[in-house]
C-alpha cells in the first residue's frame, strides 16, 4: 500500500516491506530494490535463468518477468517506488506548462534491461554493511514519518543505495583505482584524506594520481571532491534539506566550505543551483 503523509495529507507512492517474500514480484507499478540477507533464490527474469544467493542485491523494473523456482532460506526486504517518485514534483498551476520536473539521474542504469547483468548488482563484501545499515534507515523513515521532511530523507538514502550499486555494477574486476572509487562511493560522508585513499590502494601518492588521471581524468582527491558535489547536486534538486544538513550528508562537514567549493567548481552558488533546477517546483 502507498504512504499517506500525515504532514503534508498526500499519497507516496513507495513501500518497504521488512519481510520480502517474493509473491507479488515485480509490481507493475513500482521499481523494486530488493536486499537479500541470507539464502538464495533462483528462476528466471524475462526468460533468462537468474540465481542469487546473499549478500545480494535485485533490481526489478515494473515490465519485468520473473519466475522464482527455488528459494533456500531466503530472507529479504525490499522497497518499491513508482517510477514518479523520483521526479521533483511540479506546481499544479505550472503543469501544463512545464510537464515534467528535475528527475533523479541516479541509478537508471539499474533498471534497464539492455545488459540483463544490471539486475542483479556485484556487492563486495565490504559494501554489503553499509547497503543493510541504509536499507535499515530507510525503512524507519519510511515508517516513522517523524517529521514534513521524511520523504526528503528517504530520497537521500535511495540516491546513495542507487550510487552505490550502479557504481559496484560498473566496476567488474577491481584494480586498485575499482578499490578506492567503492571505498570513495561508501565513505564521502566522513572525512577523507590521500592518506587514506593511498592505504586502500596500497600505492603511493604519485602513482594512485597517476593511474586516476588515465582512468577519471582527475586526481584522486579530486574525484573525491567532484563525487561529493555530484550527490550535493541531487540532493539539492530532489530535497529540502537545508545546506547544512547537505553538508553533513556529504563529508564538507560546514555549510560555509560546501558553498565555497561548490560556487567555486561549478560557477553558481548552491542556493541559485537549487533555485533554478527546482524552479517551479514544490518542496518535496
Amino acid at each position: 500500500m502507498p504512504q499517506i503523509d500525515r504532514h503534508k495529507n498526500r499519497t507516496v507512492n513507495i513501500e518497504f516491506a521488512a519481510v520480502e517474500d517474493f509473491s507479488m514480484l515485480p509490481n507493475p507499478e513500482r521499481l523494486s530494490l530488493i536486499l537479500i540477507t541470507s539464502g538464495s533464490m533462483s528462476g528466471t527474469l524475462n526468460e533468462r535463468p537468474i540465481s542469487i544467493s546473499a549478500p545480494g542485491v535485485l533490481c526489478l523494473a515494473e515490465t519485468d518477468d520473473m519466475k522464482v523456482m527455488e528459494k533456500q532460506n531466503i530472507a529479504a526486504q525490499s522497497f518499491h517506488f513508482h517510477p514518479e517518485f523520483l521526479n521533483t514534483t511540479v506546481l499544479s498551476e505550472t503543469q501544463g506548462y512545464f510537464p515534467t520536473g528535475p528527475r533523479i539521474q541516479t541509478g537508471h542504469s539499474l533498471f534497464q534491461r539492455d545488459d540483463p547483468h544490471t539486475t542483479i548488482p556485484r556487492i563486495t563484501e565490504k559494501a554489503f554493511p553499509l547497503l543493510f545499515e541504509w536499507f535499515f534507515i530507510l525503512g524507519m523513515k519510511v515508517q516513522a514519518q517523524s517529521d514534513s521532511r521524511w520523504v526528503c530523507r528517504v530520497k537521500r538514502y535511495l540516491i546513495q543505495i542507487l550510487g552505490l550499486l550502479e557504481d559496484l555494477n560498473r566496476n567488474g574486476e577491481q584494480s586498485p583505482v575499482d578499490s578506492v572509487l567503492e571505498y570513495i562511493e561508501m565513505n564521502y560522508s566522513r572525512k577523507i584524506s590521500l592518506e587514506d585513499l593511498t592505504n586502500c590502494a596500497h600505492l603511493n601518492r604519485v602513482t594512485l594520481n597517476k593511474m586516476f588521471q588515465e582512468r577519471c581524468g582527475n586526481t584522486a582527491m579530486g574525484y573525491l571532491l567532484s563525487h561529493r558535489l555530484k550527490v550535493v547536486c541531487e540532493l539539492l534538486t530532489h530535497t529540502g534539506m537545508k545546506l547544512d544538513e547537505i553538508a553533513r550528508a556529504t563529508g564538507f562537514e560546514y555549510d560555509t566550505y560546501l558553498i565555497k567549493q561548490f560556487t567555486a567548481k561549478k560557477g553558481i552558488s548552491p542556493t541559485k543551483y537549487r533555485n533554478t533546477t527546482r524552479k517551479f517546483a514544490t518542496v518535496q
